[in-house]
């Protein structure tokens, strides 16, 4: 199925990316350009990189990068 219209991007060009390695949906979409045009389609892209295994991330959101975790700042 199509995710992304503008580049035409697949649910399976996001499979063979995660298989490939991406580990990051920002790095998936310096791949294959999901989601950059316009935007549409990011929620479902992300929806998509989860469900197929992609990131690790925060635990919580499956490296869909959704989560709103950042790292704690720590003072010296």
């Amino acid at each position: 199925m199509i995710i992304c219209v503008c580049h035409r991007v697949s649910d399976r060009d996001i499979n063979r990316a995660v298989q490939a390695g991406c580990d990051s949906f920002a790095e998936l979409q310096q791949h294959t350009r999901v989601g950059t045009a316009c935007g549409r389609c990011i929620e479902h892209a992300q929806d998509s990189f989860a469900e197929l295994g992609g990131g690790g991330g925060c635990g919580h959101c499956a490296g869909a990068g959704r989560c709103g975790a950042s790292p704690a700042q720590l003072s010296a």
